[in-house]
């Protein structure tokens, strides 16, 4: 139904000079989006008070609601293109009046949960990269074509707009940071096995597809109106530090059906630990903290065990803030299981004795494109020490890469495997007494795997080399911040 008008907001959008790359694509269509949305929505409501005769108070000032500036219609319903505004007025408006005015809305609301504080949020975060009035004209009468008034509309909107976050992620580094595969995700969902009325967390959500993935998971079924509510109000909470990774969260977890979606905009790890109460604390944690990065002393000092890698820090964050008795999932960096730091050993030993590290998921080279790093996840629920681990190798059989994408197929063994924790060729059990209790080292080595194995595909050695060359390039970086230092 819409797919052929996203791809003509894309083609708008390649010839604008304004935008360079697929992370531009994403953001002048997700604010676009954005208002469409909220005009169908503020529509919907002032039918269903008039219906009950009762008045309807518009969050947007008639001036610069969508049908006054962006779609001005004749009484027929078409465009009315002599009160359109084009060129350099559209940019102009758009620019000095509009952003400004929406901008606003975070100093007049009444809390950070109202859709007014994310509506300020999000226009203080994002800028127009539109050049040409002509070419957001055209993209405004293609957006304008789209609805938002069905859930069957909704669903198909959130398909696009994942395919565009996918595109995305898969366009280079930066947009990979946003975006965790899909079939990946629903595995660790099956997993965990989220239900309602269960507080759901990712403290570092990208583009929320951990919150979403879990509301679609949730949504099966014959829900009553409460468990709708539930999950409407009560259920997901996302914190995202990065300002486009916001936005496109909030319109992603718009587009699967969450109204006011709960992100918050901020740095997780600036939060001290010793300051979480139980009142703060989630039932499941589904989440994929960025790997790589390096935190300012300032930061670590929230933290018991100090170190500049964000994933550790996260990890101890998780570990945290999760329930007695809850369970989590979170992608790492393989290197995690084996690395002979003090922090790395710490935060292992940590990991098995507060919590039942129960899982271990292998991921092959090419799950996360252009990362270039392998990664796992782990499964741990918290409030007792692991006794065993159970370990899977998945091997899709075949080399993975932008065109060769990891499917949910290939989760099918894990996910049957693991809910027995059944041994097989991949899958293996490891009693914690095995475990070195210098080293708590958790590497993963199959006891199953036959010696003198198969020659390695070429793109699965281009892509260790690509792993090893960013361990190295964060081992130098470590080094030249301790010289600086001394």
């Amino acid at each position: 139904m819409f797919e052929q008008t996203f791809k003509n907001i894309d083609d708008v959008l390649w010839k604008e000079a304004g935008c360079t790359t697929e992370l531009d694509y994403t953001e002048q269509t997700s604010w676009l989006l954005f208002l469409k949305y909220l005009d169908d929505l503020e529509q919907e409501r002032a039918l269903e008070a008039e219906l009950v005769g009762k008045p309807y108070e518009f969050i947007i000032d008639e001036a610069h609601r969508w049908l006054s500036w962006a779609a001005p219609k004749k009484a027929d319903g078409t465009l009315d293109h002599d009160n359109a505004l084009i060129g350099d007025d559209l940019i102009n408006y758009v620019n000095r009046k509009l952003f400004p005015y929406l901008q606003s809305f975070k100093q007049r609301a009444t809390s950070p949960d109202t859709i007014e504080y994310k509506i300020g949020e999000i226009f203080s975060e994002i800028k127009n990269r539109f050049q040409s009035g002509y070419s957001l004209r055209d993209a405004l009468e293609y957006i304008d074509e789209l609805r938002f008034r069905s859930q069957q509309e909704k669903h198909e909107l959130s398909h696009l707009y994942e395919a565009k976050i996918k595109n995305m992620g898969n366009a280079g580094r930066n947009g990979g940071e946003y975006y965790t595969p899909r079939p990946l995700i629903r595995a660790m969902i099956q997993v965990v096995k989220p239900k309602i009325g269960d507080r759901i967390y990712d403290g570092a959500c990208g583009s929320a597809g951990f919150l979403c993935e879990s509301y679609d998971y949730l949504r099966q079924g014959n829900l009553t109106t409460k468990q709708l509510e539930t999950l409407q109000t009560d259920t997901f909470t996302g914190k995202e530090k990065k300002s486009l990774a916001y936005v496109i969260a909030i319109m992603n977890m718009i587009l699967h059906g969450i109204d006011a979606p709960n992100i918050i905009h901020t740095n997780t790890l600036t939060e001290n630990l010793s300051d979480i109460q139980d009142k703060n604390r989630f039932d499941v944690i589904l989440a994929n903290p960025p790997f790589g990065g390096k935190e300012r002393k300032e930061v670590q000092q929230n933290f018991p065990i100090k170190t500049g890698e964000t994933a550790f820090l996260f990890l101890q964050h998780f570990i945290k803030i999760l329930k007695m008795g809850g369970r989590a999932a979170l992608v790492i960096k393989n290197t995690f299981l084996s690395n002979s730091d003090n922090a790395s050993r710490a935060l292992r030993q940590e990991l098995l004795n507060s919590c039942n590290l129960h899982t271990i998921l292998d991921c092959p080279s090419g799950t996360f494109i252009g990362a270039g790093v392998k990664t796992v996840v782990l499964f741990f629920d918290k409030g007792t020490p692991t006794q065993k681990i159970w370990y899977y190798q998945l091997d899709p059989g075949r080399s993975l890469g932008k065109t060769n994408a990891l499917n949910d197929e290939d989760l099918r063994d894990f996910v049957e495997l693991q809910a027995r924790l059944a041994e097989s060729e991949k899958s293996w059990l490891v009693d914690i007494s095995e475990v070195d209790r210098v080293t708590f080292d958790l590497s993963v080595k199959n006891p199953n795997k036959a010696e003198g194995s198969l020659l390695r595909e070429p793109q699965e050695i281009l892509d260790e080399i690509a792993a090893l060359d960013a361990e190295s390039g964060e081992i130098l970086a470590g080094i030249m911040q301790l010289t600086v230092g001394s």
